[in-house]
């Protein structure tokens, strides 16, 4: 085992933790931030995800120097369910139900929509080889959060997976969601430009941050309710494609999600029937990668967010 475990001397007190297990472990900088990103190093045993973290005296410092295992390609598994509104030979356009991973990672290493799609369209599982992208996510060019349903699409070829992520960088491809929102929304139209980042006091969610990255919501009101209590129909059109970031927008600006425990900050609308956060990507626009010709497809609400809007009124 290559493990090492030592307590922070007083020369390390302050110093970063990146170059702190540099200096230690006489590894490059490049080396020791590949650890971190793979949640090798502890403090005082808890796993280390900001690399500029200051170590004090004392602490105890681990790093796993152990080299990790060749990681397998996703199995096939027929029994994932989802529903395709589109296939050609380029490209798959998936209407994904709430509740279901996008692809295999920690803790979900099987029954994600990666293992389905593997069991109905096995020509993907080459492209992660062929692309430079991730085993876990042949075809994968964008994702929709575990709890959001609707509209995602997959590559079925080098050169579409090229394309797509091309058009995405270039924020050439639409997706609008549809969401309901604690609150009456004031104004019917608006935008939510504030970057986005990783938050410092929980490092496994999202936040507006100053250190985050440029990102940018659109949103109109589609229908306003006061009944049990005040709520907003909008839809919500992405122009970056921040991790979460129409949920940590819309909270931002005091309308989180319905239904989104993890950024409506404890409050919630009453007798509230959903159980996942009332998102739906039910919009979704691109050049195709074959043609060229301007593409589109729609996704109706999934009846657990139609029963929720049933129970509402103005």
């Amino acid at each position: 085992m290559s493990v090492v475990t030592i307590e922070i001397p007083m020369s390390l007190d302050g110093v970063r933790v990146d170059k702190a297990v540099a200096l230690v472990a006489d590894m490059s900088r490049s080396a020791v931030n590949g650890l971190i990103d793979e949640g090798r190093i502890q403090v005082d045993g808890s796993t280390v995800r900001n690399r500029s973290t200051p170590l004090a005296c004392g602490q105890e410092l681990q790093i796993d120097r152990d080299p990790v295992p060749a990681r397998r390609s996703p199995e096939p598994d027929p029994s994932v369910d989802y529903g395709v509104v589109h296939e050609d030979a380029d490209l798959i356009v998936v209407d994904k139900p709430a509740g279901l991973v996008v692809h295999p990672g920690a803790g979900h290493r099987t029954g994600t929509l990666v293992n389905g799609l593997l069991q109905r369209f096995p020509d993907i599982q080459s492209l992660p080889a062929e692309v430079g992208a991730d085993i876990d996510r042949p075809g994968i060019v964008h994702r929709l959060d575990r709890g959001t349903s609707g509209l995602l699409v997959v590559a079925r070829t080098p050169a579409s997976y090229r394309s797509l992520v091309a058009q995405l960088a270039d924020r050439h491809v639409s997706r609008v969601y549809r969401a309901l929102v604690l609150g009456r929304v004031a104004e019917d139209s608006g935008v939510v430009d504030a970057p986005v980042g990783r938050s410092v006091s929980a490092p496994t969610r999202m936040a507006v941050s100053r250190r985050g990255k440029e990102a940018r919501t659109r949103y109109d009101v589609e229908e306003r309710f006061t009944r049990p209590a005040p709520a907003t129909l909008i839809t919500a059109r992405l122009e970056t494609g921040r991790t979460h970031q129409i949920r940590v927008h819309l909270s931002a600006i005091g309308h989180p999600v319905v239904g989104d425990e993890v950024y409506s900050h404890g409050r919630a609308l009453p007798g509230a029937v959903v159980t996942r956060p009332f998102l739906h990507a039910y919009s979704l626009a691109l050049d195709h990668p074959s043609t060229g010709v301007r593409t589109s497809w729609h996704s109706e609400l999934p009846d657990d967010l139609v029963g929720q809007l049933a129970l509402l009124s103005a």
